[in-house]
């Protein structure tokens, strides 16, 4: 974990920016293994050039722009995916702004302009399938058709496999859609966590005697309604919880809501931010036709998430400093 990972942004003067720089250059949609080959094929770069080694990725996500009307599923916005750099050893991270303007540069001038001209870079590692420029005619056999001319060194990783399927942001959408944590986990290389602000609820869960921790997600999020074991970050205190995401159909049947019951703490966090990383799931989202067998099913979940974040004591996002 580095705690001097800086944030280069388009509006930063020249100056601001490590010359010879090595880039590790991608979306970065929840930092998955396949992603931390590339970066650490640029970390390696980095160190035999001698020179910091930095994510260079795109804001808002370029699917965002494409496509402003199709709901996108994001496993990390731009804070988590930056603190999840944060944690690889990269130096810092190049955040570049996604707009007309960048929609519409050309590959060659995107190479020349951004990384060689504005950048300086030494080296760049993509993975197989990163595109870029206008009309995605970017490619890494681009990159090395120009590396001898430009000077520069260009590795191009392979797909990362785990049981013969490629692993990808998409796959790691579908997984955790369909409550498959593990497989999203494994993905991944470390749980899928989001971060959230504690909101005031009804206050149900005080009077069923499991007192919530309440979070809303982001409206596109895809994840599986139901009940989870989740470990739960508190500045750098970690709390093992059971928590339900869903509609609540046994009292609302409202907006999807995060719901998570803190074992064995004390306090108030309205208005804290929590990282609530996903270790398990447990069961689908259920509607019960009396309370007391609510509490009943509760308390089974509480002893089940237990159970299940017993047996993996130390799961928790790798996460890094910003700033």
């Amino acid at each position: 974990m580095t705690s001097n990972f800086t944030v280069i942004r388009d509006s930063d003067a020249p100056a601001s920016t490590p010359k010879g720089m090595v880039v590790a250059m991608g979306n970065f949609d929840g930092v998955h293994l396949g992603h931390r080959a590339v970066i650490a094929a640029a970390l390696r770069m980095g160190r035999a050039h001698g020179k910091p080694a930095f994510a260079l990725t795109f804001e808002p996500h370029p699917r965002r722009y494409f496509s402003p009307n199709t709901p996108q599923f994001r496993l990390t916005d731009e804070a988590a995916k930056l603190r999840l750099l944060a944690g690889t050893g990269l130096s810092g991270a190049v955040v570049m702004t996604f707009d007309r303007r960048r929609a519409e540069t050309t590959a060659q001038d995107f190479i020349h302009h951004d990384l060689i001209e504005r950048l300086g870079i030494s080296g760049v590692a993509v993975g197989y399938d990163f595109h870029f420029g206008k009309g995605r005619v970017g490619s890494p056999a681009l990159l090395v058709a120009e590396a001898p001319r430009l000077g520069i060194e260009v590795d191009v990783q392979a797909h990362v496999d785990i049981a013969e399927r490629p692993v990808s942001s998409s796959a790691i959408r579908e997984a955790l859609a369909e409550g498959q944590i593990n497989e999203a986990t494994a993905m991944l290389g470390g749980p899928w966590f989001i971060s959230g602000e504690v909101i005031h609820g009804e206050k149900r869960g005080r009077h069923l005697g499991f007192p919530t921790a309440n979070i809303r997600l982001d409206k596109n999020c895809g994840l599986k309604h139901g009940i989870y074991a989740v470990r739960v970050g508190l500045g750098e205190a970690r709390f093992d919880a059971v928590a339900s995401f869903g509609r609540r159909p046994t009292f609302d049947n409202g907006a999807p809501l995060l719901e998570v019951f803190l074992f064995d703490f004390k306090g108030d966090l309205y208005g804290r931010r929590l990282d609530v990383a996903f270790i398990a799931f447990l069961r689908e989202e259920l509607k019960f036709d009396a309370i007391d067998a609510l509490i009943r099913q509760m308390d089974d979940d509480s002893a089940r998430a237990r159970e299940r974040l017993a047996a993996a004591p130390d799961a928790f996002p790798g996460l890094g400093v910003v700033g």
